[in-house]
């Protein structure tokens, strides 16, 4: 039976951790999995455009022997030219699992429904878990393990700071959210990383208040502009400036390193400076999507 990635709600904290320790087994002996997706093509359509996603995933699925195709949907949204699900049954007819980047999450549900071969979430609006999962990586080899860590998100909520409560809550992960108000996580998202919380020991919880992030082990930024945004930066900046993750905040909170997902904008929602400083765990994750993906990629497809 096929499985998919559209969120990790579903997952394990075992199946996490096993995904975790097979991200780092094939970083760290990379010619031992050249030969695992031989003779396999994987259909990677992209609605949003990309430069980690895109080319980690096509990288990485050639350092496993593998072929990617990559669609780019004609530089636009699948809504109007075929219906989702017309796509996804055509591509599985050709492909051995479907790489997807899109507008909303209801595209991935469709897919997922009409596929017959593996549908993974490369972004929607909801949910990064591919990210997540780089993300929990790069923490795991920089403390040695995530037992008692802290991870304080800062910024925005939303469909990163959604998959690093979810997958945070299922490792035992403690995360706050730290949002201005009228732009928190959303609160269904939020609630249901709580209750996961409760089965591992988590602490999830939430605040517009950024001395809330006090005690943090790493604090995590991620753009005030999202994708597509046309909200005058002033505005942007006039609501998110309390926000911005810099030398003073890592001194507010006591916090050892700081993680963005990039895109950044230097000196925006992050220091420039930070960012090169030895604080900066922003190139280790972004190695890491590579890493990450190519594990859920042998996962669920050997």
């Amino acid at each position: 039976m096929k499985q998919d990635l559209l969120t990790f709600k579903d997952w394990s904290s075992e199946a996490l951790t096993d995904l975790l320790a097979l991200a780092a087994k094939i970083k760290a002996a990379p010619e031992q999995h050249n030969q695992v997706l031989a003779g396999k093509s994987i259909a990677a359509l992209f609605e949003k455009p990309s430069l980690r996603t895109r080319v980690s995933f096509d990288i990485g699925i050639n350092k496993l022997g593998g072929h990617m195709v990559y669609l780019d949907s004609q530089a636009g949204k699948l809504a109007g030219r075929e219906d989702a699900k017309d796509t996804a049954a055509n591509l599985a007819c050709w492909a051995d699992a479907i790489v997807a980047r899109v507008y909303s999450h209801d595209t991935l549900v469709q897919f997922s429904q009409a596929a017959k071969v593996p549908v993974i979430n490369a972004l929607c609006d909801l949910y990064h878990p591919c990210q997540a999962v780089a993300d929990y990586l790069t923490l795991q080899e920089t403390y040695g393990s995530l037992d008692k860590l802290t991870l304080a998100y800062v910024g925005d909520g939303n469909n990163v700071t959604h998959s690093l409560l979810i997958v945070g809550a299922i490792l035992g992960v403690n995360v706050v959210s730290v949002t201005p108000e009228g732009y928190e996580v959303d609160q269904s998202i939020f609630e249901l990383s709580q209750k996961i919380a409760q089965k591992t020991g988590a602490k999830i919880t939430q605040s517009s208040d950024v001395n809330a992030a006090k005690g943090a082990n790493v604090l995590y930024a991620d753009t005030w502009l999202s994708m597509g945004d046309e909200t005058p930066l002033e505005d942007i900046k006039r609501i998110f400036d309390p926000y911005k993750v810099d030398e003073a905040m890592m001194a507010l909170t006591g916090a050892e390193y700081v993680m963005h997902c990039q895109p950044a904008h230097r000196d925006l929602e992050i220091s420039g400076d930070l960012i090169d400083s030895d604080k900066s765990l922003l190139m280790q994750q972004a190695e890491n999507r590579m890493h990450g993906q190519n594990a859920i990629l042998v996962t669920l497809l050997t």
